[in-house]
């Protein structure tokens, strides 16, 4: 990245913040929908499910985290559509501005948004009763695993957000990626599924995630489970990525 680009970025990151200053609705939805998940799992359905000797709000709250990403998310997709809609896209397109910031500054402010509703669940979970023996090392860990996870399903709301025909259409990709935790070892041990079900669970990108962060909070051994973490998140990024960048230039004429 360029100077010109890294400053263009800056400013344009500045003026999304400023938007969703003006509106902080969002980032109380994106927190409230993961945090009446965990309240409902660990209260009303936690009880019934063996976890062996961890509390169940330590179990779940990887796959809680996971999905405020994922519902976070959306908005960058709603927010890209507004701007290639309403005619700012074509006024940035006429200035002296590096293209690819546009880009870059919703992923930034995806990040710095996602990351403050995050901080507001991990909050609630210890107001539920997270109890973690984790040292700085391991919530650093954690919090990198997130930053990129994060990245990674940014860049692939920014695809929608380019090719969506309605805002309907630029918001309805994140429903499946909700979803995915649900179908993983999130919420319950994936022995516990039936054999097709519990086939596609141990072998889909979030239960790799989950059980990853899940070990850090726990202080147990993660060598295995973080590698496929990290390659599960960095592929999808550099996938989703380079998809949307070619979306996008080709938007861009």
């Amino acid at each position: 990245m360029n100077r010109y680009l890294i400053h263009d970025t800056g400013v344009l990151h500045a003026r999304l913040l400023r938007h969703v200053l003006r509106s902080p609705d969002t980032l109380i939805t994106t927190a409230v929908m993961p945090i009446a998940i965990m309240l409902m799992f660990v209260f009303v359905l936690g009880g019934a499910i063996d976890t062996g000797t961890t509390p169940y709000v330590d179990y779940m709250l990887p796959g809680i985290l996971l999905i405020t990403v994922a519902s976070g998310v959306s908005y960058t997709a709603m927010r890209l559509f507004q701007d290639l809609n309403t005619g700012i896209f074509e006024r940035f397109q006429s200035m002296p501005i590096a293209r690819s910031s546009v880009l870059w500054a919703h992923v930034l402010t995806s990040l710095v948004a996602n990351l403050v509703s995050l901080a507001v669940v991990v909050a609630a979970a210890l107001l539920v009763g997270l109890r973690s023996g984790a040292g700085v090392g391991e919530w650093l860990a954690v919090l990198g695993i997130l930053v990129l996870f994060t990245l990674a399903l940014t860049w692939i709301a920014v695809i929608p957000g380019l090719a969506a025909k309605s805002l309907d259409g630029a918001v309805a990709f994140s429903y499946p990626l909700i979803f995915l935790p649900f179908v993983s070892s999130a919420f319950v041990p994936t022995g516990t599924m039936p054999a097709p079900v519990r086939f596609f669970a141990e072998h889909q990108p979030v239960t790799s995630i989950v059980d990853a962060i899940r070990g850090l909070l726990a202080q147990q051994p993660v060598s295995g489970e973080i590698w496929v973490a990290l390659a599960w998140c960095a592929g999808i990024l550099v996938a989703a990525a380079g998809a949307s960048i070619v979306l996008y230039l080709r938007r861009a004429g």
